[in-house]
């Protein structure tokens, strides 16, 4: 046996046969020349043609696709039209560089770009990179990069997978996600957790196993081990004759004792409503509205806004719809509303402050938000991203009373945010936290990067406490105001039991962790929660916490999680 140990991302215990990721496109030539007779008018006519048919092509596929998956898609879709991109693959050409190393080139140059900005934009490089092999392979007339195709189920490993590949993987043929690069808010990890699929990220060496070599993969421990002995083939029969335990939730989260932690889901459309509303969700905890805005270059009327949002809201009538106002910028451009030229936009003209920029986007979304809940019968609380201040806070909740809605509230995946929760909380009726975010800008570490992984968790105590000190804020003055989680966070069953002891009044996540974490929820009382809260304040490190609150938590171990 060999062990490959790594960053576990999504729990499970499973044995299978290893299919490594097909081979990259291979780079075309170094200097490589317009072929003679072509012209270089007629090498960008097929470059912007190859380009235009990638980006179809993950239209398409998006449009099958639904939740994470179906953003996913769509981003990348958007980046295979990205003005950059084009115009500086064009330049080359124009210059007698051959499309296929044109565009290879214009790619590397684009993702370096990006990835030298960090944060955000050094997510967007590896969506880069995808679309570049995407568009030299329809130029070259070969099938693109994917999951490779197998009659039985297989362990796909890879050195990372690009967004485009993670969205369409087919759950009932890929046992395990594993790869040797990466990070726990990676495109792989997010993707593996709305699957359902254990998954493993940054197992270096993993990427030379051969194919067909049997591997068994723990998504809790973040361990992969190799031609796996009799004690490890009896864990994942436990774990498999266990899973039906986590196979539904009873629609109450609840301590062992009583106290109520409803379990909410994210979504990011109706789609995504309706499947979380099947598996039992409580409500929404995170309504992305930016995915309405997708692909857009032009920003949506007011009705067409509504007729999304009500899809949302119809779902869960009666119910709780937490709904955060357009997220753009960074990551997530839009052509009417951001700029692409920003040195840093992580720390940029994003969420809450394109308002500043491009006053009236934010009032007319406010006014669909409104037109919706009018015709629904959920109770639609509204929040804003990337909100800083008490003068912002103050600022959103105005405009939200001037559209006539009622539940003004805010992130908090700023720290400045979290340090005045208090003053901010005055200002409005809630407030939910990001944890993504706020451990990224916490920890000054990307949380692409499969080397700051264990810098980039919400395990670490520095997060753990701004998460404290937002429900400390929230408490003042008697105004026990609700502050939710709505960040991957909210999906470790472990993690769940802490954020619940440290005063948080929601957790909410993508629908299939549901089952998991109300089932470890159920077995502590809030006192026992609230002193596994203090074991992981006081640890020296985000894994020595992560392994106190394990140890105090023996269902974790019954239930493979």
């Amino acid at each position: 046996m060999q062990n490959f140990p790594g960053v576990g991302v999504s729990p499970g215990r499973v044995i299978g046969t290893v299919r490594q990721m097909p081979k990259p496109i291979s780079e075309p030539p170094a200097g490589d020349q317009l072929a003679a007779g072509t012209t270089a008018e007629e090498a960008t006519a097929a470059l912007k043609a190859a380009a235009q048919a990638v980006h179809d092509e993950l239209k398409a596929r998006a449009a099958h696709a639904s939740g994470d998956g179906k953003a996913v898609l769509e981003a990348t879709a958007l980046m295979a039209k990205d003005t950059m991109l084009i115009k500086g693959a064009a330049k080359l050409v124009a210059r007698g560089t051959s499309a296929e190393r044109a565009i290879w080139e214009s790619g590397s140059s684009v993702s370096e770009m990006l990835h030298n900005l960090g944060g955000y934009m050094a997510e967007r490089a590896t969506d880069v990179l995808d679309v570049r092999a995407r568009i030299v392979a329809e130029l070259r007339g070969v099938a693109a990069p994917g999951i490779p195709s197998s009659e039985t189920p297989f362990v796909l490993v890879a050195d990372d997978l690009a967004p485009a590949d993670t969205a369409t993987l087919d759950p009932n043929k890929v046992l395990a996600l594993v790869t040797s690069g990466g990070g726990p808010q990676s495109h792989t990890a997010i993707i593996a957790r709305s699957l359902g699929l254990p998954a493993v990220v940054a197992a270096v060496g993993v990427d030379h196993i051969a194919d067909g070599t049997e591997v068994y993969v723990d998504g809790a421990a973040g361990s992969v081990t190799s031609e796996p002995d009799g004690s490890l083939r009896a864990a994942a029969e436990a774990w498999a004759a266990t899973a039906s335990l986590l196979a539904e939730f009873t629609g109450t989260g609840a301590t062992a004792d009583g106290h109520q932690v409803p379990l909410l889901a994210n979504v990011g459309g109706g789609k995504d409503a309706v499947a979380a509303a099947k598996l039992g969700a409580q409500g929404v905890g995170l309504f992305r509205t930016e995915f309405c805005f997708l692909e857009r270059d032009t920003e949506p009327s007011v009705e067409e806004q509504a007729a999304a949002y009500k899809s949302v809201f119809d779902a869960f009538p009666g119910k709780k719809v937490v709904l955060r106002t357009l997220d753009a910028g960074a990551d997530k451009p839009l052509p009417f509303l951001t700029d692409s030229t920003e040195p840093n936009p992580a720390l940029g003209v994003r969420g809450y402050r394109t308002d500043f920029t491009t006053p009236g986007v934010l009032d007319r979304q406010l006014e669909a938000i409104a037109l919706a809940a009018n015709q629904s019968e959920a109770d639609v609380w509204v929040m804003a991203p990337m909100i800083s201040t008490a003068e912002e806070a103050a600022r959103f909740a105005s405009m939200c009373a001037d559209a006539g809605l009622k539940t003004p509230g805010v992130m908090v995946e700023v720290p400045s945010a979290a340090l005045t929760a208090e003053a901010i909380l005055r200002e409005v009726g809630f407030a939910s936290l990001g944890t993504n975010d706020l451990t990224q800008y916490a920890m000054a570490a990307d949380r692409q990067l499969g080397p700051l992984a264990n810098l980039n968790t919400p395990w670490q105590p520095a997060v753990l406490r701004l998460v404290g000190l937002t429900v400390e804020g929230s408490r003042a003055e008697g105004n026990n105001k609700p502050v939710g989680v709505c960040g991957e966070a909210a999906a470790d069953p472990a993690l769940a039991v802490v954020l619940a002891g440290l005063g948080v009044s929601t957790l909410s996540m993508t629908a299939r962790s549901l089952a998991a974490v109300a089932a470890v929820l159920k077995t502590v009382t809030l006192q026992e929660a609230q002193e596994l809260a203090k074991l992981a304040l006081a640890a020296p490190s985000a894994t020595e916490a992560r392994a106190r609150v394990r140890e105090k938590l023996p269902v974790l171990e019954e239930l493979g999680l």
